[in-house]
């Protein structure tokens, strides 16, 4: 297959991949609502950075360790599922955040990484997503390290493109969903959503 067809083919399936709603498209809503567009984009970076060592413990004898041990499968699907359930209860249980209480929110933005971050490094289907993908478009015939590094760099580039635009879209109505009724629709609506990624996570199989 001709490597720039198969590359278009890549882009636009992690595209697709990556502006599907999942836990991660909504906690960039949730974060650019309750915080601000500054402490989104550190979520969304966490959910980056976290792409990149998932991409490369894919790479490993973890990621082999991963795909064919039942044991391991379970264990990381049940540590992810018990993860989103968390953090629904988390923001269900949270307040409504008004508008005038942005200003005292400084320290969530380390908070907000890292939580971008754990959402994806506890998630297992994105271990198998890439050792999947991988296979159908890299050739092993030629420097296959660049081209992991190209596909790893492109999807990771996508997350931060597609899910700031989330943030944005979600800024442009801050102002009724930050208030006391819209907060709470957020808050109780995203930890439903959370907890409910959780039991599906949680309920699938291979």
């Amino acid at each position: 297959m001709d490597q720039m067809y198969s590359y278009s083919l890549f882009l636009i399936l992690a595209i697709a991949t990556v502006a599907s709603p999942g836990p991660g498209v909504f906690l960039t809503l949730t974060n650019s609502v309750r915080y601000g567009t500054w402490s989104a984009i550190q979520g969304i970076l966490g959910i980056a950075v976290g792409t990149f060592v998932v991409a490369g413990v894919s790479a490993t004898s973890l990621g082999v360790i991963l795909a064919t041990s039942a044991v391991a499968f379970t264990v990381m699907k049940y540590v992810g599922a018990a993860y989103l359930i968390y953090l629904g209860i988390k923001l269900w249980r949270s307040p409504a955040t008004k508008m005038r209480a942005l200003s005292g929110v400084g320290r969530a933005k380390k908070v907000q990484f890292a939580e971008g971050l754990g959402l994806q490094l506890t998630n297992p289907k994105a271990v198998f997503f890439f050792m999947s993908i991988f296979p159908q478009f890299v050739d092993y015939q030629s420097d296959h390290a660049s081209q992991f590094v190209l596909l790893v760099m492109t999807y990771s580039g996508l997350v931060v493109v597609i899910h700031l635009l989330y943030a944005l879209l979600a800024k442009s109505v801050r102002a009724w969903l930050s208030s006391g009724k819209g907060g709470r629709v957020v808050n109780r609506l995203g930890g439903a959503t959370f907890m409910c990624f959780g039991v599906g996570l949680a309920s699938t199989s291979r």
